[in-house]
């Protein structure tokens, strides 16, 4: 199976937090629905912070 990219974690983290305000809400599935887009997000953030630290050396090549 193929990685997910940035954008397909940030969509599905947009379709979760949607939920939250649809008529398919339940309180009994909010915690576990706002755990599992917290892990979403901190994978996103992670991601993202890798990817900056891989344009940072590229930067650092070309001014070389």
């Amino acid at each position: 199976m193929a990685k997910e990219t940035i954008n397909e974690k940030i969509e599905k983290l947009q379709n979760g937090m949607a939920w939250f305000d649809s008529e398919d809400f339940k309180l009994e599935e909010a915690s576990a629905k706002y755990k599992d887009l917290a892990k979403l997000a901190t994978e996103i953030e992670s991601d993202l912070n890798e990817l900056k630290n891989e344009i940072n050396v590229i930067a650092e090549d070309f001014s070389k």
